[in-house]
């Protein structure tokens, strides 16, 4: 009976951040994913904007989580490979109601020591990002909040996980558990698997795991849809900073930045919904955000839009991050984990660590560190060097070699989505319409679910 010191139910950014950080500190961990891959539930929509905390709540565990991941990130990312592009963000007020509020926000940063946050007037504003609507009242300028890549990080952690001897299952789903007072015995679809502890990142499912295996929930999950717009690349040269909304109580609210691979990206809105798997686009609320986003950068009028796509975020009844620590059943639950996961991963992996091992717990760096390929638009590709082989997506000049190489890893795509997330394979303009053919043809038997398998 082989007998694992935690298994992480979910492989989404904070499953793989702490399965990574356990790894690291020398436990044997085992990853059940009930996707098809990592990323594949409420994390494969993430906006990618590493946060600064500078708008959290003071003093809480979400502030402490973004402050020690934001720091722990730009410490790793030159050893990983993993691209930064650094734009700064501005709070912006469009009307004088949202002028007024933006000193206590700026009191807010200093309290939450984001000290480089100041306010701009208006004319300042138009200088800096000279395509923005003249509706404009002021800002926040955010100095260190910035654009990453939304999906390679996780990869790194994960193949770091397995390169320490971790283990990765998917399409493997929690079902029940019995603890019999040193190890849980945890049942699945694919068999029983045996842990320590266990540690729950299932996202949207938290709640219902939670239930399944201690009898009892300490929180509920309302899914929050969001919707967003991905504008042409031609769009990337009318912005320079992340325009993040003055936020109000419920959400951060609509933002439009660049993205790591060249465009610019409109969203998400706040939609609550009872499904936890699907998340719908909506035609109206496409028009309205491509309104929105017309508004305040008026040169976007007539941009072609390159996709449009939804994602669920694990909302609760609570603003707060939902962790219940149940250290006689060797449990913990990681929930409620919304809009700043991409940035808290490394440092909820940290406080997880902390809970379960000890304060004291400082582990030293292990090889291998994994080197991801670059995906980031600013930096040089796989294209511009030779013997790449073909280009197999024209849209977003991703080589042939780039697929081989993610079709040949340590941890395979199964399925096009996965292998979009590793290349940037089908995100252009044609959305995979003019290479679909050749992905199936390189890809035939090399996918466990082939291009235009149901997700």
């Amino acid at each position: 009976m082989e007998v694992y010191d935690f298994a992480i139910i979910g492989a989404g950014v904070v499953g793989c951040a702490t399965a990574r950080r356990l790894a690291l500190a020398g436990a044997k961990v085992i990853v059940l994913e009930k996707g098809r891959d990592i990323l594949s539930g409420a994390s494969k929509a993430n906006s990618a904007i590493l946060h600064t905390g500078f708008d959290a709540p003071p003093g809480s565990l979400e502030l402490a989580c973004v402050q020690e991941g934001h720091a722990e990130y730009l410490a790793l990312r030159e050893s990983m490979h993993l691209p930064v592009l650094k734009t700064g963000a501005m709070v912006v007020a469009w009307t004088d109601d949202e002028a007024k509020r933006l000193p206590a926000l700026e009191s807010q940063a200093h309290e939450n020591d984001v000290m480089d946050a100041v306010l701009i007037e208006a004319k300042e504003v138009r200088k800096r990002e000279p395509h923005l609507s003249n509706d404009v009242r002021g800002a926040l300028w955010v100095p260190r909040e910035y654009v990453i890549d939304p999906w390679s990080p996780f990869l790194a952690y994960a193949l770091q996980v397995q390169a320490m001897g971790g283990r990765f299952l998917f399409e493997t789903e929690a079902r029940d558990g019995v603890f019999d007072g040193q190890t849980w015995a945890i049942e699945t679809n694919a068999g029983t698997f045996f842990a320590k502890g266990i540690v729950n990142c299932a996202g949207l499912y938290g709640d219902l795991v939670e239930e399944r295996f201690l009898g009892s929930v300490s929180f509920r999950i309302q899914p929050r849809k969001g919707q967003f717009v991905v504008f042409d690349k031609a769009a990337s040269a009318l912005l320079s900073a992340i325009i993040l909304p003055v936020p109000n109580d419920r959400t951060k609210g609509i933002v439009l930045c660049r993205t790591i691979f060249g465009n610019v990206l409109v969203g998400p809105t706040a939609e609550e919904q009872p499904d936890r798997a699907i998340a719908t686009v909506d035609e109206g609320e496409m028009v309205k955000l491509i309104s929105r986003a017309e508004a305040m950068l008026p040169a976007l009028r007539g941009m072609p839009v390159t996709a449009i796509y939804a994602g669920l975020r694990p909302a609760t009844e609570q603003k707060y991050y939902r962790i219940r620590h149940d250290k006689q059943r060797s449990w913990l639950t990681v929930g409620g984990i919304r809009s700043t996961g991409l940035t808290a991963s490394l440092g909820l992996a940290n406080h997880a660590a902390a809970l379960l091992l000890g304060e004291h717990d400082n582990p030293t760096p292990r090889e291998p560190v994994p080197k991801m390929a670059n995906l980031a638009e600013h930096v040089a590709r796989d294209w511009q060097t030779p013997g790449y082989g073909e280009i197999v997506c024209h849209c977003e000049l991703v080589t042939r070699r780039e697929i081989d190489n993610a079709l040949s890893g340590a941890l395979p795509p199964r399925d096009l989505s996965g292998l979009k997330r590793r290349t940037r394979c089908t995100m252009g303009r044609c959305q995979g319409f003019n290479c679909l053919g050749r992905l199936a043809e390189l890809t035939k038997e090399r996918l466990p679910y082939p291009p235009g398998t149901p997700l």
